[in-house]
């Protein structure tokens, strides 16, 4: 029998498990998928949870309607700023490094709100917190993907509309029968990011690491050719849909309190949280549904529901039928915004490969984020210098049904052209058989 040596126990001790390093332990599937769904969720609801405070900021600060929509608006311009130079960097880096770093600074967003004592103070939170959203949305779009296609293309449409409309409704209660008002949401949104952050630590990382980082920074519009069709049909409906949702998110607090005749802001955030929430039930409904159907929903609803809320505030004196028309119009057009926008997505991620993913998403949120922001300050300088806030609405809805029509029009033709190249490739291929049995004996 030979004897074992001390250098051969030691490298056994060496090799046995019992003795080896501990290693991370990665999350499942289903719970990677939640987690990723988690943070959209939270950082579109950290997006809207200002909305009902603006009303408690303009009092205490002074500042005009045109300035709310600028905060309103700074974040937009914010977030695709960070889509175009960080949109595409997850497919090189992998998406945990990126979440990791957007949750960081989220968190120090909240610090940034929780100190602001100023409109500047708030203008620079704003850009903090779009800047992480920007940088995070393409990579968590694109992660969901990447686990499961079929269950992140439902929740890359579904989980914005449940952040939005969380993020407004519970942020009201909170600054309207909690202590702190001005704080405590913020307070609770810093520990959900610190969490969220901490979990990220145990993510798996669904790509792997390829050169081109810095070079993916630089902002370009880069379309891969197979999705360029579907990008110019969704595009309209997209810019639509946000567009309305930066009305209801700048100006929605105070045509409601022009309606209801109260300063609660629970009813300041209210308008935001049924539309959101219309959108994502029309989400869960709609999911296998035909995309050309969903889209036909998407545009018939927002052009219906814009219509009967302009007529609802048509006459700017409230009563329980304005108020009652306002919310039905909401609730019709946010089914709409929610139908539209997976509409899009759903039209369009289809045609890209894995790789494009992150940049496709990161493209298509650019065009939301201009319809959410640009319109919305635009919106601000007319209540002020243009017509009021009552024409001001109706110059707004007026332009989103008209992209609404837009967008309809390129989904018709596009059908059209559809059915035209089946009709050919069905008389292509009966010619070939026709040929091939001609030709036998």
């Amino acid at each position: 029998m030979e004897a074992t040596t001390p250098r051969a126990m030691g490298a056994s001790a060496k090799r046995s498990p019992a003795h080896a390093a501990p290693r991370r332990r990665a999350l499942g599937s289903m719970a990677s998928l939640g987690l990723l769904a988690s943070i959209l969720v939270s950082l579109l609801a950290s997006s809207s949870a200002p909305t009902p405070l603006y009303a408690l900021y303009q009092q205490r600060w002074g500042f005009s309607p045109i300035t709310v929509t600028v905060v309103f608006g700074v974040y937009a311009v914010a977030v695709l700023a960070s889509l175009l130079v960080f949109g595409k960097i997850s497919d090189h880096v992998g998406r945990r490094p990126v979440l990791l770093a957007a949750l960081i600074t989220q968190a120090l967003a909240m610090v940034a709100f929780l100190t602001a004592g100023g409109v500047d103070a708030l203008l620079a939170a704003r850009v903090v917190q779009g800047l992480s959203t920007g940088a995070a949305v393409g990579a968590l779009g694109a992660g969901m993907l990447d686990l499961d296609a079929r269950r992140g293309g439902f929740l890359n449409s579904f989980a914005p509309t449940i952040g939005t409309a969380s993020g407004a409704l519970i942020s009201g209660l909170i600054v309207q029968y909690l202590p702190a008002p001005t704080h405590l949401v913020y307070f609770v949104l810093l520990a959900v990011f610190v969490l969220q952050a901490l979990a990220v630590l145990a993510l798996k990382e669904t790509v792997s690491r390829k050169p081109g980082a810095l070079a993916s920074m630089a902002p370009e519009f880069k379309l891969p050719k197979s999705a360029r069709a579907s990008v110019a049909i969704a595009a309209p409906v997209m810019f639509a849909v946000w567009a309305l949702t930066g009305l209801y998110g700048a100006l929605g607090p105070a045509i409601t309190r022009t309606l209801v005749h109260s300063t609660s802001v629970v009813w300041g955030g209210l308008p935001l949280f049924v539309l959101a929430g219309f959108a994502g039930l029309s989400v869960v409904m709609l999911r296998r549904a035909a995309t050309r159907r969903v889209m036909l929903i998407g545009i018939g609803s927002l052009i219906a529901g814009v219509v009967i809320t302009l007529v609802s505030i048509a006459s700017g004196g409230g009563g329980i039928p304005s108020v009652i028309g306002f919310f039905v119009g909401g609730a019709i057009s946010g089914f709409g915004f929610g139908s539209g926008f997976q509409g899009g997505i759903r039209l369009v991620v289809p045609q890209v490969e894995a790789h494009e993913r992150a940049g496709v998403l990161s493209l298509l949120y650019v065009v939301c984020y201009v319809g959410l922001g640009v319109p919305a300050v635009i919106g601000g300088v007319l209540v002020v210098h243009g017509g009021g806030l009552v024409q001001t609405s109706r110059e707004y809805g007026a332009a989103v049904v008209v992209l609404a029509l837009v967008a309809l029009t390129g989904l018709l033709l596009h059908g059209r052209r559809a059915e035209r190249v089946a009709v050919v490739r069905a008389e292509t291929a009966c010619a070939k058989t026709t040929l091939v049995h001609s030709s036998q004996p």
